[in-house]
């Protein structure tokens, strides 16, 4: 399902919701632990895994992006930074498994926000293959989500500045 998009307060808010099969204990390693972290977002990797700690993001042209841990609770929540915005998870039991929320807080849409919508969308299409021990074609994902995120903003009648 692909992420709502509405106008907040102070910029905008796209939110991202599954639901998983699986536990919150197993959805949430996915999120955490970096052997798994890795397997649906390579360039990240957790440091200090608390309210204050710290994620690093790998550039790829050997620098690296800390990125400040904003919000934490064990097992439930996890908020960090985005450069100039905000990456939230949440997770909540769901009828015997588990319901993600991933929101977004945009502080200005730019044209890069419509790529950073489709890789959150094929992440979170990732995290489900893998609990479900299948794959799917990041790639091709990508680039079929794409286009639609950018209609998607289009459609708000968004100026990218």
């Amino acid at each position: 399902m692909r992420a709502e998009v509405i106008k907040a307060e102070s910029g905008y808010k796209a939110t991202f919701v599954r639901k998983f099969a699986q536990g919150q204990e197993e959805v949430w390693a996915m999120l955490t632990e970096n052997p798994k972290l890795q397997q649906w977002f390579s360039e990240l990797t957790i440091e200090d895994l608390r309210k204050g700690g710290n994620i690093k993001f790998n550039m790829g042209n050997g620098k690296y992006e800390n990125m400040a841990i904003l919000d934490y609770k064990e097992g439930q929540k996890l908020a960090f930074e985005w450069g100039e915005d905000q990456v939230h998870f949440e997770l909540t039991p769901d009828h015997g498994g588990t319901r993600l929320e991933l929101v977004e807080t945009i502080s200005k849409i730019v044209p890069h926000t419509a790529k950073d919508l489709a890789g959150w969308h094929v992440c979170l299409d990732v995290i489900e293959a893998l609990l479900e021990g299948t794959e799917i074609a990041r790639e091709e994902e990508w680039n079929k989500e794409y286009p639609e995120y950018q209609r998607l903003l289009e459609s708000m009648s968004v100026s990218f500045e």
